[in-house]
């Protein structure tokens, strides 16, 4: 599988891993299952409440801190375990962990970041499922400010991995075109 960054990290697209019906179907089921939350941000001392909503799940209570605000992890749901075999099974790679983001229509996005909190280690592997609305997304180099996008499609998965990190920000950029809901789901491997 070709790596779509042309140096200092990996990351794969492997497209639609299942088909509509099947990915309509989990978009449904984790719409209505997951304990979503309107996510909280604190920047510069301001305390920033969002309109995307946000949960995190894993295999104990987790303590996540990101945007200095603290999650702890919830136990996994049944459709959430499924996906997370399935991930496990097409990365080779083990999981112990859930970041789920719900945007509603495409007024929301997220801004450019890494996901290279402490917790999660150095060159970590994350698994990024995409339900719903197409959506465009993007990296950025940090020094060069090369930047690549593809469009994330519904049943899709990504795979960020070795110093993808350390090295590119990640954006998803609002828009205009998009009207429908989008979830997304980052499966990740946090330090004990």
């Amino acid at each position: 599988m070709q790596n779509l960054l042309p140096y200092d990290g990996q990351v794969h697209y492997y497209g639609k891993i299942m088909n509509e019906m099947v990915a309509n179907n989990y978009f449904d089921l984790l719409f209505e299952t997951i304990e979503w939350k309107n996510d909280e941000a604190k920047i510069f001392g301001k305390h920033y409440i969002t309109k995307r909503k946000a949960a995190w799940y894993g295999d104990s209570n987790f303590s996540y801190t990101y945007s200095n605000t603290t999650k702890h992890a919830l136990s996994w749901t049944k459709e959430l375990q499924e996906l997370k075999q399935l991930v496990e099974g097409l990365t080779n790679t083990k999981f112990n962990s859930c970041l789920l983001n719900l945007y509603h229509d495409g007024n929301e996005g997220m801004a450019w970041h890494s996901d290279d909190e402490k917790s999660l280690g150095k060159d970590t592997t994350i698994a990024s499922m995409s339900f719903g609305a197409e959506r465009k997304f993007a990296f950025r180099h940090k020094t060069t400010k090369e930047t690549i996008a593809l469009n994330l499609e519904n049943g899709s998965l990504l795979v960020m991995a070795g110093a993808t990190q350390s090295n590119w920000l990640h954006l998803l950029p609002p828009t205009k075109k998009v009207s429908e809901p989008r979830i997304n789901l980052t499966f990740r491997t946090m330090l004990q």
